[in-house]
């Protein structure tokens, strides 16, 4: 198995750490690890350097990530073969391997370009495909879907860097109070995300936005506990029992994800059974809506009471992680432990989910092949 971690984006620390969970907790009687590493700056790196990479996570974020057991020296080495050349590697090099697991949070990982790689390789790999992580990575894509499913959902707005700000935030302001949140269409981690309480602040809040991507979405902020649903499988897929996160801040920010350690991850959440089958439901149609496949984290909130007192909406959706953090601190497993899948099983059923999809995929290829034999 290819374990595949790092990347491009701002996430690569979070990534690495996800990566070192993982090889603790694959059974070493069922897998052979091969470990490869995609640097910040893109290079894929194999081997001796690619588990550097992973001991170099143990140190990258506090304590709380640090693992006991399996140690990432005892991955095996895969020697000088590549999936694709590598700097000094030759160009007809190759690699065995049965599935990809990629671990790449945020874009160039998990937002379909990797995903792409694999289609055009004909490799098996875990999680959604190219259609489902673009949708998902792309906050305004992602809104747009639920928007067409129905979805329940805090008011938005997107603005695409080079158009009129002064009119987009005067159509903000017509229609929400602040403060408001903005984030960058392609990011996670709560990474680029601001809080802005007046016209000065929203301004500010776009130039961070748009520092990172082109796009920028803007929220209402929303007065309400925060809870995430894990979703696993495809058809059907099944929700786990929700957690809840009690941030220490105004919202779950990175550093309350991977810095301070100071928000509370509650599982399960404290709800009754009805709210409890009920975000289950939309978090399975919000990734149905997204067309996810296999895994993914949804996120909620659930506005009791409005700002201005009134009655509250419910559960509104927020958003869909196609690739969630499996850090041992991370919701995701958690979720799934507290549901009855533990960690080493999860890992076992999102591969065998990988397995499949490739061999339906390659029976419906095998028949294009066929009918285009017999048409020529």
């Amino acid at each position: 198995m290819l374990l595949l971690f790092g990347g491009r984006s701002a996430e690569h620390d979070v990534s690495r750490v996800s990566a070192v969970s993982v090889a603790r907790a694959l059974d070493p009687s069922r897998y052979e690890i091969v470990p490869v590493a995609i640097t910040t700056d893109g290079q894929w790196l194999l081997a001796g350097e690619a588990r550097a990479a992973l001991e170099g996570a143990r140190d990258a974020l506090p304590s709380a990530f640090r693992i006991e057991g399996r140690h990432v020296a005892e991955l095996p080495e895969p020697g000088a073969q590549t999936l694709v050349p590598l700097d000094g590697a030759a160009g007809d090099a190759s690699m065995t391997f049965d599935v990809v697991l990629p671990l790449l949070h945020g874009p160039y990982g998990e937002d379909g370009t990797v995903q792409g790689l694999f289609e055009l390789a004909g490799v098996p790999y875990v999680g959604s495909g190219v259609v489902g992580s673009a949708v998902a990575m792309d906050k305004v894509m992602m809104k747009r879907a639920f928007a067409s499913a129905g979805l329940p959902m805090a008011e938005w707005f997107a603005f695409r860097d080079g158009h009129d700000r002064d009119a987009f935030i005067g159509e903000v302001e017509a229609a929400l109070e602040y403060p408001c949140f903005v984030k960058p269409a392609n990011l996670g981690s709560s990474v680029g995300v601001s809080k802005a309480r007046d016209a000065a602040e929203l301004r500010t809040a776009l130039d961070v936005a748009l520092g990172f991507d082109e796009w920028a979405l803007v929220e209402e902020a929303i007065t309400g506990r925060e809870i995430e649903v894990g979703v696993l499988g495809d058809d059907p897929p099944e929700a786990s029992v929700p957690g809840e996160v009690v941030p220490a801040a105004d919202f779950y920010s990175y550093a309350d994800k991977y810095e301070d350690d100071a928000a509370q991850l509650l599982a399960p959440a404290p709800l009754d059974p009805a709210q409890a089958n009920d975000v289950r439901a939309l978090a399975i149609q919000a990734f149905e809506a997204c067309r996810c496949e296999a895994m993914a984290r949804v996120d909620f909130f659930l506005e009791e009471v409005r700002g201005d007192g009134g009655p509250g909406r419910g559960f509104l959706v927020n958003e869909v992680n196609t690739i969630p953090g499996f850090t041992t601190i991370s919701m995701y497993p958690r979720l799934w432990e507290e549901s009855g899948v533990g960690f080493s099983a999860l890992l076992d059923r999102l591969i065998g989910l990988a397995l499949a999809r490739h061999e339906r995929r390659a029976l419906r290829a095998g028949r294009q092949r066929n009918d285009r034999q017999r048409d020529g």
